[in-house]
């Protein structure tokens, strides 16, 4: 992919959203879109975490690489207008997949999408990109971790929190006194303490595509299908061969990639302990859905939770997030649970521990059969979306 501007160097960051992935393991919220663009929070969608992230930390340099059913997120980015991001020579760019060159195609796994955008960031003149994720819940200003990347000379840093999850999810990380990296495990079965990777990176551009084709090179394989995941391959590579230090985030970070996951973050969202939606001076930004403000009847009761526009609530709601356009009718009842909007809770209907997506059909009584495993949660989906029932129980 030609670079339109080859001599303007500006901006010498790029951030690079690794949006691309299918997202199985949050089906079948996944099933119709991909997971950057699942609805959050009541009105907001999964990427505009991380673009207010960017935004808010002044980058104007982001590039989201997709794959995965992007048709919907293209419709909420917008050419990046929301977040300011609708620049001529700087801004939003969009990565899909493409044919005629051996770094473009699909990608087959994250670590081969960051190898295929390498020759794309050196074309544009990039010394640094910062590779992030759009699947996870934090708020976070980059300037101070870009800042101690260039003044140690880093090629990699690595953002690292403490999580209270299983460790053995992510990727696990050991730092010394000086918060130099000094080993990486991923995904491991016995992890050794919980400083995890945030998959919040920042790299050397150079490095980076030194890094990439040597490994491309061992491997046999110029098109980099074997880099994999780059938990597996880049980043270990990085912690024993280059200068790789960490970077703490403090404060709330959550990785929503399963269904447990995503409920919880929503319930610590109306418990306090989550997201930040009033956060001083950091916006979360999204390009909404416009709709009259929310109504709400005399006979409804509402407690403890958020109502997004578009509702008309004459029913009861008890620490629930209710997106846009959710009708509540009188005699129904929501308890902790999350309607992502265009949906009709008809009387009689009892929802507990429910997550409904968007058009869901949700009939009276107890609707759905509550999902096994931990926190037995019940996904409702609309009826017409593949051969699974409307309430059919979904694995995470």
């Amino acid at each position: 992919m030609a670079d339109p501007f080859p001599q303007d160097r500006a901006h010498s960051t790029v951030a690079l959203v690794l949006a691309g992935g299918q997202g199985s393991r949050l089906s079948p919220l996944t099933d119709a879109r991909s997971k950057p663009a699942v609805p959050v929070a009541g009105q907001y969608r999964l990427i505009d975490v991380v673009l207010s992230n960017l935004a808010n930390s002044g980058l104007r340099d982001v590039w989201i690489v997709e794959q995965y059913r992007p048709f919907t997120l293209n419709q909420h980015l917008a050419g990046g207008r929301p977040w300011d991001l609708d620049g001529t020579r700087h801004g939003l760019r969009l990565l899909p997949p493409a044919e005629g060159r051996t770094e473009e195609g699909f990608a087959a796994g994250n670590g081969h999408a960051l190898h295929q955008q390498v020759p794309l960031l050196e074309s544009f003149g990039a010394d640094t990109v910062v590779v992030v994720s759009a699947d996870h819940l934090y708020q976070f200003d980059l300037r101070p971790a870009l800042e101690q990347h260039r003044a140690r000379n880093s090629e990699l840093t690595v953002v690292t929190t403490q999580t209270d999850e299983d460790p053995s999810r992510f990727g696990v990380v050991q730092v010394d006194a000086d918060h130099t990296v000094t080993r990486y495990d991923h995904k491991p079965e016995d992890p050794d303490g919980n400083l995890v990777a945030t998959e919040i990176f920042i790299y050397d551009v150079a490095a980076l595509g030194e890094v990439t084709r040597r490994l491309t090179a061992e491997r046999g394989d110029a098109d980099g299908d074997s880099l994999g995941d780059y938990g597996e391959s880049i980043v270990p590579h990085f912690v024993e061969h280059r200068s790789t230090h960490a970077y703490r985030l403090d404060g709330y970070w959550r990785d929503v990639g399963t269904v447990e996951a995503y409920f919880a973050a929503h319930m610590e969202l109306l418990d306090g302990t989550g997201l930040d939606l009033d956060r001083p001076g950091w916006p979360l930004i999204t390009n909404p859905k416009h709709a009259p403000p929310a109504w709400i009847d005399t006979r409804a009761t509402v407690s403890a939770s958020f109502v997004a526009a578009g509702c008309r609530i004459r029913g009861e709601i008890e620490h629930s997030i209710v997106g846009p356009g959710v009708v509540v009718e009188a005699g129904a009842r929501v308890s902790r649970s999350v309607l992502l909007g265009d949906c009709v809770v008809p009387a009689g209907a009892e929802l507990e521990s429910v997550v409904a997506d968007v058009g869901a059909e949700i009939l009276g009584g107890r609707s759905g059969r509550t999902k096994p495993g931990p926190g037995n949660i019940t996904v409702l989906v609309p009826a017409d979306r593949g051969p699974a029932s409307a309430d059919e129980t979904t694995g995470a």
